[in-house]
């Protein structure tokens, strides 16, 4: 039996009033709670090295790879196609990251540094055959004292540029993947909202198909509110998304949503309210880092239902994963509670608290990694972090990849 209790997606180590910057060289300022630069064997991962290893297989077998089976065979030994695939795409996210402009200080806190056309080259991802098509900016929907609109920045700043669509536009990388391939990528949390967002941990109804699904109330907000000067993330999503069937749905199409932490959780909204509104009109995949638990088990029912493939990469030692309410014997009816006191079950029913995981799980470990291990649970939940764990798990036999710095198998 596996009982979580009630927590919030945020940092404990860092104050959203004070973000903590590292300087590293060639890269802007970011930060080190949230991301760092990816690096292996002291070099930083080569985009080359993502997207020409067995090329050939991934273009014939590319729905095996997005899912469509679930990922069986592929996960444990992991398939070196699959972990690529998985690396490529946290880059995607890597580079939300690193646009993202933390300065609390700035005008231009809470936006993206770049434009829309330099945004990948800028952030050091270079050569991805990928064109970004639109910016993608979350909402705070939490009703606040009209004196809060004029506090600083990180205060008052209720909508944040939080990621970006980028489509597959070069013939030889749309060769290479068997199909055009649409990329939305979202960042994990940075501003003072979006925490009180992370607080607002019972579920709420979901609403569209109904049937119970319900989801953490503050993910939502973040998904669905929009104000006077700024549409919801949700209009922005399906306008693009509408766009993009307009333009290319007489193709082989797919589209892989993928995010770390609040962007996670917002990766799997995005694909169950795109699965709810397209009816199917394009294979989604969500490939997710670190998320929390978004929805009950009617949420995870309708997801499933859907066609919505979600390969969750979860850090056993990363506490996030756990929260926010709580699951106890998570099995694919209702919430068990076999040896659980009754009123802890009632008071979880009453409360709304009863969530879900969802999709294909991928579970690793940083106590299995010599220099990570030691990293703290801060550092558990960091991007780089997940990156190097995917690059260098072979198998639940072998959980770490034997170099000339790191033997355990």
């Amino acid at each position: 039996m596996r009982v979580s209790a009630i927590a919030i997606t945020f940092n404990p180590f860092t104050s959203p009033a004070t973000p903590k910057f590292t300087q590293t060289q060639n890269h802007s300022s970011f930060p080190s709670t949230a991301i760092a630069p990816l690096k292996l064997e002291n070099q930083e991962l080569s985009w080359n090295h993502l997207t020409h290893c067995n090329s050939d297989q991934l273009a014939k077998n590319w729905v095996e790879y997005q899912g469509i089976n679930n990922w069986e065979g592929l996960l444990d030994p992991l398939d070196d196609i699959l972990r690529n695939e998985i690396l490529r795409y946290g880059r995607f996210v890597e580079a939300a990251y690193r646009a993202f402009d933390f300065d609390a200080s700035s005008p231009t806190f809470g936006s993206c540094k770049f434009s829309k056309n330099s945004l990948l080259t800028r952030t050091c991802i270079r050569e991805t055959g990928y064109k970004p098509t639109k910016n993608l900016r979350a909402t705070c929907g939490i009703q606040l004292p009209d004196w809060v609109d004029r506090g600083p920045s990180w205060v008052s700043t209720r909508s944040s540029w939080i990621g970006y669509v980028a489509m597959c536009q070069e013939k030889e990388e749309i060769d290479r993947l068997g199909r055009r391939d649409v990329a939305i990528a979202f960042r994990g949390t940075a501003t003072c909202l979006e925490w009180l967002e992370n607080l607002r941990a019972t579920l709420t109804d979901v609403g569209s198909r109904g049937g119970g699904a319900m989801v953490e109330s503050g993910f939502l907000s973040l998904y669905t509110s929009g104000n006077a000067t700024c549409p919801s993330l949700q209009q922005m999503v399906r306008e693009e998304i509408g766009r993009v069937l307009e333009m290319y749905g007489d193709e082989p199409l797919s589209l892989t949503i993928t995010g770390h932490s609040l962007g996670a959780a917002l990766a799997i909204l995005a694909a169950y309210d795109i699965n709810t509104t397209f009816n199917n009109a394009l294979p989604v995949t969500v490939i997710s880092f670190g998320g929390p638990r978004v929805g009950n088990q009617s949420f995870r029912s309708q997801l499933e239902q859907s066609g919505t493939k979600i390969l969750r990469i979860v850090n056993s030692d990363d506490l996030i994963t756990k929260v926010p309410g709580f699951v106890i014997d998570n099995n694919d009816t209702v919430v068990n509670a076999a040896g659980v006191p009754s009123w802890v079950q009632r008071r979880v029913e009453d409360a709304q608290l009863g969530y879900a995981d969802v999709g294909q799980e991928l579970r690793l470990s940083s106590r299995e990694c010599p220099h990570l291990s030691k990293g703290g649970v801060a550092a558990c939940h960091e991007l780089s972090t997940y990156l190097e764990l995917v690059s260098g798990f072979v198998s639940s036999n072998c959980p770490f990849r034997a170099t000339d710095r790191r033997v355990l198998c």
